[in-house]
């Protein structure tokens, strides 16, 4: 009974300590919204034509990649 009982009390904390690390991660990237997946795509280093940075690199889809 005592073995059922810390298994039972360890997958509760591993689940409790799952949530705390996403709630925690959620904060960080609200307040970093510069990296991570959340960041904007749609500007510098957004797409296999190069860098990117060059303006309109990205929105031309014949653009040949800088090698």
């Amino acid at each position: 009974m005592g073995t059922y009982l810390v298994t039972v009390g360890l997958i509760f904390a591993i689940l409790l300590g799952g949530i705390a690390v996403e709630r925690l991660y959620l904060r960080f990237a609200a307040q970093n919204p510069q990296l991570g997946p959340f960041r904007d795509n749609s500007k510098c280093g957004c797409c296999s034509a190069g860098s990117g940075c060059s303006e309109g690199s990205c929105a031309e889809p014949d653009a040949s990649p800088r090698h």
